[in-house]
């Protein structure tokens, strides 16, 4: 499927800063960029640079002087993805997991997964299948945590959310990652251009690591999986924000759009058979 994407962000700038910003998809085998354009107006010097681990790529912008700056990103891309049978979904030994994918088992700064061990094991517990329980920690936080804004911030935390049981999709990944880390099972933060969402925004959303590959899951349920173009993963919100600043500077306005190229677009979703992957 091929999709078109666009962004732009606008800052007032009060001295001399610096923005790290990480709203290009990521490519891969699976999700090709046809072609892209980022831009700063005025312009401004800026390097891109990969990850470490390879699951993002962020442009790193120089702002010298005080005034007005917007950063424009647009790109078409096509993506390919996997629909997987459910019953193959399943736990994957501790011993036989990629050493890349063992450091998502661990609590981090937004997934308290060491203080949910007792929730999650009364809730899900019963449950023997990875998948299925993955698919219960959708249901119940999509059932039990309202979707509104306003009422969390960048310091909430999944701990918070499951307390609190209000939140954006933001808090509906960290809380569906800390989830499956009580549970043993592998899971990171992902975010991404979504297409059908309302309002336009960028989008987070998590995945699982079931059966030796990666499960796209999204408890919002606002959007359909193979609809996302991925930007980045990582343990949760603090290694993939869309945008860091580092000076003085104060962010005004933000403009997102995801359009499909192709007709006859037909929605995917994970269900009680199958599981959803880009396999990156």
């Amino acid at each position: 499927m091929r999709f078109e994407v666009s962004a732009r962000l606008d800052y007032e700038v009060l001295a001399s800063s610096t923005v790290l910003l990480n709203i290009k998809p990521l490519p891969s085998a699976n999700q090709l960029l046809l072609e892209e354009t980022f831009q700063a107006t005025p312009p401004a010097r800026m390097r891109e640079l990969y990850s470490e681990t390879g699951e993002k790529r962020f442009c790193v912008i120089e702002v010298p002087d005080a005034g007005n700056i917007s950063f424009s990103y647009a790109a078409q891309v096509e993506t390919r993805y996997q629909v997987l049978p459910g019953e193959h979904l399943t736990d994957v030994p501790i011993s036989q997991m990629p050493a890349q994918v063992l450091s998502y088992l661990s609590p981090s700064r937004y997934c308290q997964s060491d203080r949910l061990y007792k929730f999650a094991a009364h809730h899900f517990g019963h449950l023997h299948h990875a998948f299925e329980k993955v698919l219960a920690i959708c249901d119940w936080i999509y059932a039990h945590v309202e979707y509104s804004g306003g009422h969390t911030t960048p310091q909430t935390s999944a701990f918070d959310t499951i307390t609190e049981q209000v939140g954006v999709c933001r808090d509906f990944a960290h809380l569906g990652v800390a989830l499956c880390r009580a549970l043993t099972i592998p899971a990171r933060y992902f975010t991404c251009y979504a297409y059908r969402l309302q309002p336009p925004d960028f989008h987070a959303c998590f995945e699982a690591y079931l059966g030796g590959h990666w499960v796209v899951f999204d408890a919002t349920r606002m959007v359909p999986l193979n609809g996302l173009l991925k930007i980045a993963t990582g343990a949760d919100a603090a290694e993939t924000a869309f945008a860091s600043t580092f000076g003085n500077l104060s962010f005004q306005n933000l403009q997102v759009k995801v359009e499909a190229l192709e007709p006859g677009f037909h929605p995917v979703n994970s269900s009680p058979t199958h599981g959803f992957s880009y396999s990156w």
